[in-house]
């Protein structure tokens, strides 16, 4: 049994949290139009990439996920530029958390040794921010990106970017991200408010994957949703038909 102090308790109401230096939300490089005002626009120039291999470890940990949890969460690993203004999410792990109407409990102690060991296997990669299988944005979201994008062990000066995916049964898989800035007028309400703002994004894939993706989809015709593997002769007669 873990000890309770290997979990970061996150609850309502908070205790006056210290008000230090924000993560800056200096301008940033748009790569495609999100649903953003105009006047968002003028000031967010931000670049951000997905990579497809992270966006299927997190459909992996949605699945795997127990019959009581609305969402699941974890960590987002990856490259950014010396500016910020570029980052690129390649890799991720799952951190356990459990959620009611009143707490969040995320399991800390796991959470920074992991990223320890993640950090040591790719040195090139940076903590850049968490996801959420699910669209919605609560308080909640708030206490957690607060969490990834505070000082020392989160990724400021830099924003935690935050990736939700929605992976409802019967409808089609939604990429959002976000970074956020403090809102607040009291210290008492810092810790656990946020103003989430939607930046674009792009998936990248390469041909390997995309052949992937095109077998997979071919199994949603046949009613046992399985799809052959073709040789790569097929492949090849395929391409010359074509």
């Amino acid at each position: 049994m873990l000890e309770s102090d290997s979990f970061l308790h996150l609850a309502r109401p908070l205790g006056p949290a210290t008000i230090g230096s924000q993560p800056t939300t200096a301008p940033l490089n748009v790569v495609i139009q999100p649903q953003v005002s105009q006047s968002t626009k003028s000031r967010l120039l931000y670049s951000l990439w997905l990579v497809l291999q992270a966006i299927f470890a997190i459909l992996d940990h949605s699945l795997r996920r127990n019959a009581d949890q609305e969402r699941v969460i974890g960590t987002l690993l990856g490259v950014r530029s010396e500016d910020g203004q570029d980052v690129e999410i390649r890799n991720c792990f799952a951190v356990g958390h459990t959620e009611t109407q009143e707490q969040v409990e995320v399991d800390m102690d796991y959470q920074k040794q992991m990223l320890a060991l993640h950090l040591k296997a790719s040195p090139k990669e940076v903590l850049v921010g968490w996801y959420a299988t699910s669209a919605e944005l609560n308080t909640f979201s708030a206490l957690i990106q607060n969490f990834y994008g505070g000082q020392g062990d989160g990724t400021w000066p830099y924003p935690a970017v935050h990736l939700t995916i929605s992976t409802e049964a019967g409808k089609d898989i939604d990429a959002r991200t976000y970074i956020s800035a403090p809102v607040g007028v009291t210290a008492e309400r810092a810790a656990d408010s946020a103003a989430f703002i939607p930046v674009p994004h792009e998936i990248r894939y390469g041909e390997a994957e995309k052949s992937g993706l095109e077998l997979i989809s071919g199994a949603k015709d046949n009613p046992d949703r399985t799809a052959s593997v073709i040789t790569d002769i097929e492949s090849l007669e395929n391409a010359i038909e074509e």
